[in-house]
């Protein structure tokens, strides 16, 4: 019986090509600019959302080359519109003048409305603050992790710090009885 032949795949040409500047490329728009650690200290996540953000010219190029403080800054919704304060993006070098920008103003988050509106109640009856856990860059744009959160009290962080620490000792006995090959 006849043997089934594979189906060539057409040479890439060099535009449209997978090499390995295409990959760099790729890990590069997908790049996270700043992360909010202290949030998940802080603050219990309850729920995470992706969001665009509404840049000028010379806050994309800050962006880019990783200048920007998210501590301390929190979402509002105000007027129907998700708005993002105390965001602290320093001036790009090169912009002067006309494309400078004011560092710490506030920025007007993208949301879907249907989600805008589940946010809102959400927020409202059980009175839920809204952070940002992260900025970084897909597929070229800026993009936002936004979480709904209920802030921690001190003894809940606590609680988290123990919690966190006994499954970090747990996980490394489990591996040390693996590499030793008990199977106590």
């Amino acid at each position: 019986m006849a043997a089934a032949k594979k189906k060539a795949t057409p040479v890439q040409s060099a535009k449209g090509g997978k090499g390995p500047r295409d990959a760099e490329k790729a890990r590069e728009a997908n790049k996270v600019v700043a992360s909010n650690r202290k949030a998940r200290h802080d603050y219990e996540i309850l729920d995470t959302v992706e969001c665009g953000i509404a840049l000028q010219g010379s806050e994309v190029k800050s962006l880019r080359a990783g200048r920007i403080a998210l501590q301390d800054s929190y979402a509002r919704i105000v007027d129907g519109e998700m708005w993002l304060f105390q965001v602290h993006v320093p001036p790009y070098a090169q912009a002067n003048g006309f494309g400078a920008h004011d560092p710490d103003r506030r920025r007007k988050l993208l949301m879907h409305r249907r989600q805008l509106d589940e946010w809102m109640g959400k927020s409202q009856q059980q009175s839920l603050t809204m952070i940002p856990l992260s900025i970084y860059f897909k597929e070229g744009r800026a993009k936002v992790e936004l979480a709904l959160a209920r802030g921690r009290r001190q003894y809940d962080k606590r609680h988290a710090i123990a919690a966190r620490d006994i499954g970090r000792d747990t996980a490394r006995e489990v591996r040390a009885a693996q590499r030793h090959g008990r199977g106590d």
